[in-house]
């Protein structure tokens, strides 16, 4: 038990500074970006590619897109488009670019972002394929949104409140209870899977499947899933399975699963699981098949945090929590007000 909570409180922590700025993005892009070129650019199906393109550089993990997607689609992005940036921005980013080169050298650093590209617009046409087009949800009339609309004519301060507001307010109350679902689930999976399931397996097409079903309910960012990769390859995986486990954690994690269903369908989320994984699947054996063919070895070096940087983690994951407190308390206090409200009227 004791086990189980700290690494919640371990993942909780790891994700709390890339979720705090997805938020800050996503009210920046509600800030910056008008509602109707992102109707243009993303709302047709065949931008997918364009998604897929956006999303790649972004350094935002598979936590923080979350919110950055949410306020895309709510913008008038296409479910394709949506799904394929969902995809996209979690696998890579300039930030775990950096950090696979460091690691694992610049072949892998080349191959990352191909294949996220290429994850991303699969799943994207899947979901195109797939779904029926329907119109992203409004935002409620009562939201703390409805107080912050950016408009042209508010002051810099009346501007940046607004993008409070909305990254830390609405969009974080619309996902936090899943986001917290998700991040138990991945707890469970990191405390009940023993290290050596994965590495035992070696290489081949039954070890890229095994990190695939292992690695779909676990919660992993792009940068964090790179030293465990390079762990795993120090241990026996083939670098092709350290791709599949790349490409498949930062996008296929319960708490994005669980977003994806609730503001795409059911149907975009088959699309979104079945574009990643058979993409992760066909670029691991590829890349396998090519570094042998070309007699090519990775080599992995491993590095280490340091203190600075876990202290700003746990201030990130004080000040994420304490925002999720407030959320909750606003919801209990609306609830009890309600409650109060029909009893008086009855």
């Amino acid at each position: 038990m004791n086990d189980l909570i700290s690494n919640f409180i371990g993942l909780f922590s790891e994700s709390a500074p890339y979720l705090l700025g997805g938020l800050l993005l996503a009210g920046v892009i509600r800030l910056l970006i008008p509602d109707k070129w992102i109707q243009k650019v993303l709302g047709k199906d065949s931008s997918v590619v364009t998604a897929a393109l956006i999303g790649t550089p972004l350094p935002l993990c598979s936590c923080s897109v979350i919110p950055a997607a949410m306020g895309i689609r709510r913008a008038g992005a296409s479910k394709a488009s949506t799904a394929s940036f969902m995809v996209a921005t979690p696998e890579t980013g300039v930030d775990s670019i950096g950090v696979t080169l460091a690691l694992m050298g610049p072949i892998m650093a080349i191959a990352r972002p191909i294949a996220a590209i290429s994850s991303a617009i699969v799943a994207g046409k899947l979901v195109r394929w797939w779904d029926v087009e329907t119109p992203p949800k409004q935002e409620a009339v009562k939201s703390c949104c409805k107080k912050g609309n950016i408009t042209p004519q508010q002051s810099v301060w009346g501007k940046a409140r607004a993008v409070v507001q909305y990254g830390y307010g609405k969009l974080l109350s619309d996902f936090m209870g899943w986001l917290l679902v998700g991040l138990f689930f991945a707890a469970l999976i990191q405390t009940f899977v023993p290290d050596t399931f994965l590495t035992q397996y070696g290489s081949g097409v039954f070890a890229m499947v095994l990190v695939i079903l292992v690695s779909i309910p676990m919660y992993i960012c792009a940068t964090a899933s790179t030293p465990i990769a390079a762990g795993l390859m120090l241990s026996g995986i083939s670098p092709g399975a350290a791709l599949v486990f790349m490409l498949a954690g930062p996008a296929t994690n319960i708490a994005t699963l669980m977003v994806v269903k609730n503001e795409l369908g059911t149907r975009s989320l088959a699309g979104y699981l079945c574009g990643v994984i058979f993409t992760a699947l066909f670029m691991g054996l590829m890349f396998d098949a090519l570094l042998e063919y070309f007699d090519i070895t990775i080599a992995v070096s491993m590095g280490e945090h340091s203190e600075m940087t876990s202290m700003l983690y746990s201030l990130a994951a004080v000040i994420l929590a304490s925002l999720i407190a407030f959320q909750y308390g606003k919801k209990i206090k609306a609830y009890f007000e309600s409650a109060k409200l029909k009893h008086l009227n009855t």
